[in-house]
């Protein structure tokens, strides 16, 4: 009979004390055997792709090295999608919910909504529910969330049809994006800029999401012209 791996969770967040109450109520409540701490988006892309299949949680922080915006965990739940996924945060701005729950997190959990709350959530998450904070569940009058406009691909390759700006762009994406043109692999841009080969695969990912194009000789077209700008 082949024994079962025992669950790990991994809690990314560059709050020390955080880490630990939340290893705590994830070791005590819920039986992971294991919870991987981290302080970065980088350490924690590293964690979860040299541990690919073993972690089946992870909870992010909103506001560490790293990390820009809930649109940064896009790319980690196109890379990891087997790992449920949810943001732990002291922001509970509705922009910034929203937008996680567009990019496909598994819930948002503020911080400050105390322990017993906070083990109730992670335990909604974990039977496959979406938690969200009760600020949100308030809806009356807003109407449905419009949908995304696809408009037609300009000859760049970009959805839209516009031309991105370099700004657009986070330092990471700009240092990976540079490498590309110069016709890198993801393993050489690993080398280069001393990350992880799973950490270069979640920036490329969301490198081409950004850039609006589907590949990566795209991005190289696009990513010249704009380095050239």
């Amino acid at each position: 009979m082949t024994q079962s791996t025992p669950p790990v969770a991994l809690i990314a967040d560059d709050d020390d004390f955080f880490r630990l109450a939340v290893v705590a109520i994830l070791t005590r409540s819920f039986g992971f055997v294991e919870v991987v701490e981290t302080g970065s988006l980088d350490a924690a892309v590293d964690q979860l792709s040299n541990r690919r299949g073993a972690v089946t949680l992870a909870l992010f922080d909103l506001a560490m090295p790293g990390m820009e915006g809930p649109g940064s965990l896009s790319a980690v739940r196109e890379c990891f999608p087997s790992v449920k996924v949810a943001v732990v945060s002291a922001s509970t701005e509705r922009n910034k919910i929203l937008t996680a729950l567009e990019v496909g997190v598994h819930g948002y959990i503020p911080k400050g909504i105390g322990s017993a709350e906070l083990t109730r959530a992670v335990g909604m998450i974990l039977d496959g529910q979406i938690f969200v904070p009760a600020s949100l569940a308030v809806l009356d009058g807003a109407g449905p969330r419009p949908a995304l406009e696809i408009r037609p691909a300009g000859l760049d390759g970009r959805q839209d049809g516009r031309q991105p700006r370099i700004p657009d762009l986070t330092p990471r994406q700009r240092d990976v994006l540079a490498l590309l043109v110069e016709g890198r692999s993801n393993k050489e841009i690993a080398r280069r800029l001393q990350l992880g080969e799973g950490t270069v695969k979640v920036h490329m990912a969301a490198l081409l999401r950004s850039l609006g194009v589907q590949n990566r000789a795209a991005a190289a077209v696009v990513g010249a012209r704009l380095l050239a700008d």
